[in-house]
């Protein structure tokens, strides 16, 4: 993974939840877990994993669900699905 493509994959992921979450993009950083914005609460998890799935075409099942707690692991599920 190039540095390049980390970096498209933060960017395409900050405006997801920004869109998401109905947020502001300086409110999300690269280390952002759920539970550190009050949107990203169960159901503003849900529109995540949504969206995750319409935007990137990856199919997400409930252990996925739960373990994309994070903008790293929702990173490196992208990254390591992508099929490009």
């Amino acid at each position: 993974m190039s540095i390049n493509q980390t970096k498209s994959s933060n960017e395409k992921i900050t405006a997801l939840l920004v869109e998401a979450l109905h947020v502001s993009s300086d409110q999300v950083s690269i280390d952002l877990q759920f539970g550190d914005l009050p949107q990203w609460d169960s159901m503003g998890h849900m529109e995540v994993m949504i969206l995750l799935e319409e935007r990137f075409g990856v199919e997400i099942n409930p252990d996925t669900i739960a373990e994309l707690t994070s903008v790293p692991a929702i990173r490196d599920f992208i990254e390591g699905n992508q099929h490009d």
